[in-house]
């Protein structure tokens, strides 16, 4: 693959079946927007079917709200072998307004397979900006994080 694609935006209207009871867009809904946007980064970075290995961090700063336009940007900001860390934002506006705010971010890991499901080599991404090394380094940082969060989280594991 000559040229990977490292970021992409979906855009598109939240509907009224996305709401939940109370009247704004459920989590559920923007962590599957999460996914797809991640999915598509992945496979567009890889050239690859792409799986969801993680999802962490997802902070929700601020509701959604039906017929608003959402936006849901990734970018690859560390790949490792087969890896792809996935930084993702939402933001979501009236689509009269275009003054866009954030509502949801988070990290994705995906990895790449292939065709009897086993994980492929994927291309390595080097960062060149200042931004990019600092999302980098985040991203290291994150990796040893959660290796830490899973050690103590095996204690709820039968």
């Amino acid at each position: 693959m000559n040229n990977p694609q490292r970021e992409l935006t979906l855009r598109f209207l939240a509907e009224p079946q996305d709401v939940n009871f109370g009247g704004k867009v459920h989590g559920g809904a923007v962590m599957k927007w999460i996914d797809l946007a991640a999915y598509a980064c992945a496979a567009g970075w890889s050239g690859r079917y792409c799986i969801t290995a993680y999802a962490g961090g997802i902070r929700f700063v601020a509701p959604i709200h039906v017929g608003s336009l959402v936006e849901v940007s990734g970018k690859v900001i560390y790949t490792g072998t087969s890896s792809m860390h996935i930084a993702l934002e939402v933001t979501a506006c009236d689509p009269k307004s275009l003054n866009r705010r954030l509502t949801t971010h988070c990290i994705v890991i995906m990895v790449a397979v292939d065709e009897h499901g086993q994980s492929i080599q994927v291309p390595t991404w080097i960062p060149e900006t200042e931004e990019d090394k600092a999302q980098h380094t985040a991203a290291i940082r994150l990796m040893d994080a959660r290796k830490k969060i899973g050690e103590e989280m095996a204690i709820f594991v039968e």
